[in-house]
């Protein structure tokens, strides 16, 4: 089968196996070409298929510790004539490169939601793989079924301040038009907090706590986003903020519970803005990061997942460089922050029109990122090689 990319509504809804395992490659090249620090000696990462969770795992992994990883994602393989999703080759080309250097490692792919989930990674720890030092909590998901009264939540991408309109990015025909995105209501900003909130990171760590499968001293982090005033109306105004509030409130209620039970730490890490399957959908935000890419590439500052991964834990979670604010957030997103970047984003941001985007931004290079969160528009890639799906829906990961 030859696979092509198909895009819907800014999803990306193919994936090539060959693309994926070599962008895996070369985010473990570039671990293995750089810093070196001393982490976790095991670890669970929690959504750990793309973007910061799968640059997390192959960090660790690769980057000087030979971590031990757990990870948990929802994923599939290729069916019929579908492909399978990115994330599943992704951890398939994770785990042909951890096997070559003998490290251990552990897939669980389903419900990272639910409780038969969390039983059975509680199972694995405490029969086979051993305690852990390092949680990451990484997930991304639009629904989520609360595994106490059965209710599907479904996470609405809505304004609480009365409506926001602005330009946005088609990624399908390569222009910018006008979105609004309307004000919530009451539900759809409690349903937004019960999918994309601390709720499920606060069960996942009291139930491995209370079931002894954490170290002394064992620390937790789960990945955040706050971003410039330029996105406040759509993220830290919106009921995305609203989510990743009660993140940080989860943060604090972890870190007192784990510090009396274990003399361990939870912490949320405030992270860049970068093409990733959750943000790509976000409207507005796609057309800021082309901005931000533009301005960040001309300062020689500009990070991909891995690259901002690999500095988080070498300089700041493992590191003598922490940055962190007064809410108790690492932020590795200080250099997006920095004054100078969000003056020059402003000013392109000010004088952006329909015809005139291209040149004030990076869409260029955000479209390429886009595209190869599924394996298209990777070099050395031969996309006219037929691919035996059959062979690859074979493969127990």
């Amino acid at each position: 089968m030859i696979i092509e990319p198909k895009v819907k509504s800014s999803i990306l809804l193919t994936a090539h196996p060959e693309g994926c395992k070599q962008l895996v490659k070369e985010q473990i090249e570039y671990v293995k070409n750089n810093k070196k620090y001393t982490g976790a000696k095991k670890a669970l990462i929690i959504g750990s298929s793309s973007g910061y969770g799968l640059a997390t795992r192959i960090s660790l992994a690769f980057g000087g510790s030979k971590t031990e990883t757990i990870g948990v994602a929802y994923e599939s393989g290729p069916k019929g004539k579908r492909t399978g999703t990115a994330g599943w080759f992704n951890t398939l080309a994770f785990n042909e490169e951890a096997k070559k250097e003998g490290i251990k490692y552990k897939n669980f792919m389903g419900d990272a939601f639910s409780n038969e989930m969390k039983e059975d990674v509680i199972k694995f720890i405490k029969e086979e793989f051993g305690k852990v030092d390092l949680v990451i909590y990484s997930l991304a998901s639009g629904k989520r079924q609360d595994p106490i009264d059965g209710i599907m939540y479904t996470s609405a991408l809505r304004s609480t301040t009365g409506g926001v309109t602005g330009p946005t990015v088609d990624l399908e025909s390569d222009t910018i038009f006008t979105q609004t995105m309307e004000n919530a209501t009451k539900e759809e900003e409690e349903a937004t907090v019960k999918v994309m909130g601390g709720e499920d990171w606060n069960l996942w760590i009291r139930a491995l706590a209370e079931a002894d499968c954490l170290t002394e001293g064992a620390k937790t982090f789960a990945y955040s986003y706050i971003g410039p005033k330029l996105t406040y109306g759509i993220y830290k105004d919106g009921t995305i903020g609203l989510a990743k509030r009660h993140l940080e409130k989860t943060a604090d209620d972890l870190d007192a519970y784990l510090k009396e039970k274990i003399n361990g730490e939870a912490y949320t890490s405030v992270n860049k803005a970068l093409v990733t399957k959750a943000s790509a959908y976000i409207p507005i935000f796609p057309l800021y990061a082309c901005i931000l890419f533009k301005v960040m590439k001309e300062k020689g500052i500009h990070e991909g997942c891995i690259e901002q991964t690999h500095r988080l834990f070498v300089d700041m979670i493992y590191g003598n460089e922490p940055v962190i604010d007064e809410a108790r957030r690492f932020r590795p997103d200080n250099w997006e922050m920095r004054e100078d970047v969000q003056k020059e984003c402003e000013e392109f941001w000010a004088q952006l029109t329909p015809e005139n985007f291209k040149d004030l931004s990076d869409y260029e290079g955000f479209r390429k990122d886009f595209f190869q969160l599924g394996g298209f528009e990777v070099e050395d890639v031969d996309y006219s090689a037929d691919i035996d799906l059959d062979e690859l829906s074979k493969i127990d990961i």
